[in-house]
């Protein structure tokens, strides 16, 4: 069984996380980066959102062109996961896969289309109407 934080942005207000366990988390396993699925798995009913990241158990980054779902060393010279201090600048890092696998702690998620409710009235952070 896996367990998950799923942080959800979004792009007009702010970002949420929500812990995802059991049967909810199963439904992430063998989804890629890029892949929309359905908010209702986070309790966003109406809301659909696109994964973007996320990272392991050891905090090693998931990389989007990087296939399959374990860990491998990589040659980067740019992009998620290294910031090179120099120009030209190569090393060789531990990235993970771009597919979600039960080793996978944080999944990384961004809003894409609303629901009827908002975020905070969905989550019950909402003040009551005076």
């Amino acid at each position: 069984m896996a367990d998950f934080k799923v942080v959800v942005s979004d792009p007009k207000t702010k970002s949420y996380q929500f812990d995802v366990k059991g049967n909810e988390a199963n439904k992430f396993i063998g989804k890629t980066i890029g892949q929309e699925i359905d908010g209702s798995v986070v309790g966003l009913a109406g809301y659909k959102l696109i994964i973007t990241g996320g990272s392991d158990k050891s905090g090693m980054v998931m990389k989007p062109d990087l296939p399959g779902p374990r860990r491998k060393k990589i040659l980067v010279s740019k992009g998620v996961g290294y910031s090179p201090k120099a120009r030209g600048v190569r090393r060789r890092k531990t990235m993970h896969g771009k597919e979600i696998s039960p080793d996978i702690i944080q999944i990384n998620t961004k809003v894409v289309e609303y629901g009827e409710k908002s975020i905070e009235e969905l989550i019950g952070g909402s003040k009551p109407e005076e």
